[in-house]
């Protein structure tokens, strides 16, 4: 293997892949001239090594750390074991991906009972320096060894209380020495060995615990929520120790160049003195704003705007940046592009193309389009609100929206109750990366501690989740189940709402309303539409869905499903009248009644859209769908059609598929029950024919489902088309018109060359395609393919991205195919796929003309339709 370690000189931002996001930033920061600590990184490429290879040592990578050991020890000036000018190190991880408080981190590395009397001696400060031993071994066991953090908090704890002390703050030289004590005797007793005092084994197993955090259960778990490959490692970085912890003239924190909630600008965030960074993001001390910092130590606070401001127009982006003070003097440890809300996502990036910062296609780029969804997040409704029952309102808003749930205190009951159906919400004292799978199943977080850059507030950012923390009025007792708010008392599974945008918690359930979109969303959304050369269209029949998708301004709808409109009481008992009978006068009687309903389904929808292009999708479902199942409706239906319930179960029994995705549905109920498809064209051109004699034009396009033979094609093209041109010579008017088919069917997809010859544009009905390529269905497919995620075996769910290899290869066999016979066919998707984003890249690559997805999706289709262009043509 080649190089497997980089000084922080040595790297830039563009190697984020191989240094990861971390290293990368800290070798650009370097590269700039920022006040950095010294350090280096080991690169991913290592880590993934070290794990196939059964997590055994490289001798050439041990080598490497020993040479940037020394180089390091030469740079600063200092050491490992020196009695003076003592080096520890900080051990982090790095991602090429941020996944905040995913994987692990180790403090003071280097510290022994030795070094420690030096640390303490050389500072003239030995409450600082015993403070950070004692970080250090409770790190280390809990990192390396795996011991549980909450058993060192338990002792230090008790050891606070045996000593009157309240903050870790007023803890004297000799209560650290205590505390170090109890902490050797538990890490032996865990271990059944001593604490390692020789600070390179400390090193190499602090490096080892940092590879195989890339496992922990929370980084997997937070991979597959953020699609995050499994393949690409943690890159480790080890870098020069600087001391928030060393005194009132130093500090740590973590702040923001615009606030991460609302976008607006200027610098957000907290810091605490005489602290490290995992104080911050524990939540276990309430930090302060860090504007405070302005009057406490002004000339730093001027140093850090000025250096912020510089790194974002540097990287082009919001940035979240962590730093520490020592002794007044100022030090970056790490700066990336912030988690933020969705509603700050856009308000960012407009703001910064108005600034001249960025370029409309670079501020389409910033969003990630499956963070739309986040920004429609519901509030509470505003007259439920006024009467509501306030439980406290001095919650910090961490992250945006509105839920209603039952109180959990842990993540695995919050996970289970969760699973069994009921809406959650975690209440913790504060959360930790342990608690991801309770948090990600949650409505909503609230927790007692912690501030704006907590662990619960930057995770629940990232999910989109609502949140509210730092409710100090609220006692959360978890290993009890209750949480007491002044003098009441909620237990598990009481019933609460909660405020992300206020800070607010209520009694009970509220209901909420949908959110509106703001002006910069509108902005944006308008440059993407702009950009784009796929334009994205809406699956909608019913006029809520119609005018819900309209706010968003689609190109159209892709898909009207006309199976959905026979379910009303009325409209059922003629379509079952229509299957049921054995007499053609009946069946034309039934398809009459159905007819005058068709024809004011599809006024009703023209009227919504106007001029713009509707496809409709003639009947799909097998009839076995449309009929009783239960005895009570079977005799209710037998009443009705004058059958008896024998007759009506022999009738059922003759319909009912034995596997319905590949029996008597779409086209080939054309063929058997041709007037079906003829009452639903004439509808379609009657209801035309009406909103052109009202001034208003339509041009329909008629899609036939299931085709796979050219033959079904042709015929059924011909008997509809004869059909409608009777009825435009009846009316003695004419209807543009169109029809197409939908490609659905594997052996579709390898005569669509022949197929174009008669189609005027096609569809993929990329749900069914799925199916029929892998051979299972998206129902059943439900009982075993979380176990082929799981092991690996499927690295997606086809039914959510496409599949490229098999789906996506015939696909693109079809387009090539039918653009060869009609180069000027408009070809599109319809399917689940066509709302995904890695989907709609795809598409994009291949040549479609559109694709359409449900109305709450044409957001994240069109931003993503306008990415995926941006990235073809650069």
């Amino acid at each position: 293997m080649g190089k497997q370690v980089y000084s922080f000189h040595e790297g830039n931002q563009d190697m984020r892949e191989l240094l990861g996001g971390k290293g990368a930033n800290l070798a650009e920061m370097t590269r700039l001239g920022l006040p950095i600590p010294a350090g280096f990184t080991i690169t991913t490429e290592a880590c993934m090594a070290y794990l196939t290879n059964h997590k055994k040592w490289d001798a050439e990578l041990q080598a490497e750390i020993d040479q940037h050991i020394e180089q390091l020890e030469n740079e600063t000036g200092k050491s490992f074991n020196s009695p003076h000018h003592l080096l520890l190190v900080s051990v982090r991880s790095g991602a090429k991906q941020s996944m905040p408080g995913m994987m692990d981190t180790i403090l003071n590395l280097g510290l022994n009972d030795k070094t420690v009397e030096s640390l303490a001696t050389e500072t003239n400060n030995p409450t600082f320096a015993y403070d950070c031993y004692r970080r250090l071994i409770q790190m280390y066991g809990n990192v390396v060894n795996g011991i549980p953090s909450y058993l060192f908090e338990d002792e230090l704890s008790q050891v606070k209380k045996q000593q009157g002390i309240q903050n870790d703050t007023d803890m004297k030289a000799s209560d650290w020495q205590l505390v170090i004590a109890i902490y050797k005797d538990l890490y032996h007793q865990q271990t059944e060995r001593d604490f390692p005092q020789n600070p390179k084994e400390q090193l190499y197993g602090a490096i080892e615990a940092v590879f195989s955090s890339w496992n922990n259960e929370r980084a997997k778990v937070y991979r597959q929520l953020n699609n995050i490959p499994n393949d690409l490692g943690t890159a480790v970085n080890i870098q020069e120790m600087v001391y928030g912890n060393s005194g009132n003239q130093s500090g740590t924190g973590v702040a923001f160049t615009r606030h991460p909630a609302t976008g607006k600008p200027g610098i957000f965030g907290e810091y605490l003195i005489n602290a490290q960074g995992e104080d911050v993001v524990a939540g276990i001390r309430t930090p302060k704003p860090v504007s405070d910092l302005a009057q406490a130590m002004p000339e730093i606070y001027q140093q850090f705007v000025s250096l912020a401001e510089k790194l974002e127009k540097h990287y082009k982006d919001m940035q979240d940046i962590e730093f520490t003070i020592e002794n007044e003097k100022l030090f970056f440890l790490q700066t990336r592009n912030g988690k933020r809300t969705a509603k700050a996502a856009f308000q960012i990036a407009v703001d910064l193309v108005e600034e001249g910062i960025i370029s409309k296609e670079e501020a389409v780029m910033q969003i990630e389009p499956k963070s739309v969804d986040k920004l429609l997040h519901p509030s509470f409704d505003q007259e439920a609100i006024d009467s509501a029952e306030i439980l406290t309102n001095v919650g910090l808003p961490a992250s945006p929206g509105a839920a209603s749930g039952r109180i959990y205190f842990d993540a695995e009951m919050a996970k289970e109750r969760a699973e069994a159906g009921e809406k959650v919400i975690l209440f913790r004292q504060e959360t930790s990366p342990e608690d991801i799978n309770g948090m990600v199943v949650s409505e909503a977080i609230v927790t007692s501690r912690g501030g704006m850059t907590s662990h619960a507030a930057v995770v629940a950012r990232g999910m989109g989740c609502c949140c509210v923390v730092g409710c100090q009025e609220l006692d959360i007792d978890e290993k009890n189940k209750q949480v007491t708010i002044f003098d009441e008392v909620l237990i598990e599974g009481d019933e609460v709402s909660v405020d992300g945008t206020k800070g607010v918690i209520y009694r009970g359930k509220i209901p909420t309303v949908p959110s509106t979109s703001d002006d910069a969303f509108q902005k944006l959304m308008a440059w993407a539409k702009e950009i784009s050369r796929l334009d994205v269209r809406m699956n909608a029949e019913t006029i809520n869905d119609i005018r819900m998708g309209l706010n968003f301004n689609p190109d159209g709808i892709g898909l009207v499903r006309t199976e959905h409109m026979f379910f009303a009481p009325e409209r059922l008992r003629e379509m079952r009248r229509f299957i049921l009978s054995q007499h053609a006068y009946d069946q034309k009687a039934a398809l009459d009644k159905i007819l005058r309903y068709q024809i004011e389904d599809f006024k009703a929808i023209y009227q919504e859209m106007q001029s713009h292009p509707v496809v409709i999708r003639l009947l799909d479902p097998p009839f076995h769908e449309f009929l009783p199942a239960g005895n009570r409706d079977m005799q209710m239906v037998a009443n009705q059609m004058n059958l008896t319930i024998n007759q009506l179960q022999a009738r059922i029994e003759e319909l009912t598929e034995v596997n319905p995705m590949l029996g008597h549905r779409g086209c080939r109920l054309a063929i058997s029950y041709p007037d079906l498809y003829k009452m639903q064209v004439e509808a379609i051109i009657r209801a035309a024919i009406k909103m052109k004699q009202s001034g208003v034009r339509v041009k329909p396009e008629i899609m036939i489902p299931l085709v796979g033979m050219k033959e079904e094609l042709t015929r059924i093209k011909e008997d509809i088309m004869a059909h409608i041109e009777n009825i435009l010579i009846e009316n003695k008017t004419y209807i543009a018109y169109s029809v197409g088919t939908m490609l659905e069917v594997p052996r579709a997809c390898f005569i669509a060359d022949e197929l174009s010859e008669q189609a005027d544009f096609f569809s993929f009905g990329t749900n069914d395609l799925t199916q029929m390529v892998y051979g299972f269905s998206r129902d059943d497919a439900g009982k075993f393919i979380n176990h082929y995620l799981s092991q690996n075996i499927l690295p997606f769910d086809p039914f959510q991205t496409i599949d490229r290899d098999g789906v996506g290869e015939l696909v693109k066999i079809a387009v090539k195919k039918a653009r060869q016979t009609n180069p000027n066919i408009k070809i599109g998707v319809c399917g689940e796929l066509g709302g995904d984003p890695d989907s709609i890249a795809f598409f994009t690559e291949v040549g479609l003309d559109y694709v359409s997805c449900s109305p709450f999706r044409v957001p994240v289709a069109q931003l993503a339709a306008a990415q995926s262009t941006i990235q073809q043509t650069t």
